[in-house]
């Protein structure tokens, strides 16, 4: 096992090419352990170089909701309506902290997420 830290696109690059290589390794070989720390590593590399933001709070349970096979109006005990539904998804009304602690339980969303600030349609942030 050659491992050697990740600090340029180079060495990037040349990392994914041997995980590639040894990513279905048998559990407890040396093999394996080099998997596992250059995934660590790949893993580290890709964070501070290919940062990914979360999507807003609309966006992502309306990306949950094509997961999940749901329609609008599977929405409507959890915020109140299909009407609700509607202006919350077409971004007329902001979600409330009792929309939020029930789209967390039916959507298996992160609380953190969902309460993030998000424009409504129309507006403009200061």
């Amino acid at each position: 096992m050659n491992i050697k830290l990740i600090k340029t696109e180079a060495d990037y690059q040349k990392a994914l090419k041997r995980l590639e290589k040894i990513f279905d390794a048998k559990i407890g070989t040396p093999e394996s352990d080099e998997a596992d720390i250059l995934g660590l590593m790949v893993d580290e590399y890709e964070k501070k170089h290919y940062h990914i933001d979360a999507p807003d709070p609309i966006e992502a349970i309306k990306i949950r909701m094509e997961e999940m096979q749901l329609k609008q109006v599977d929405l409507a005990d959890a915020i109140g309506g299909k009407n609700r539904v509607s202006e919350v998804l077409n971004r007329k009304r902001k979600l409330t902290v009792e929309m939020i602690r029930n789209l967390t339980k039916r959507l298996n969303l992160s609380a953190g997420l969902l309460i993030h600030d998000y424009e409504l349609a129309g507006q403009k942030r200061a």
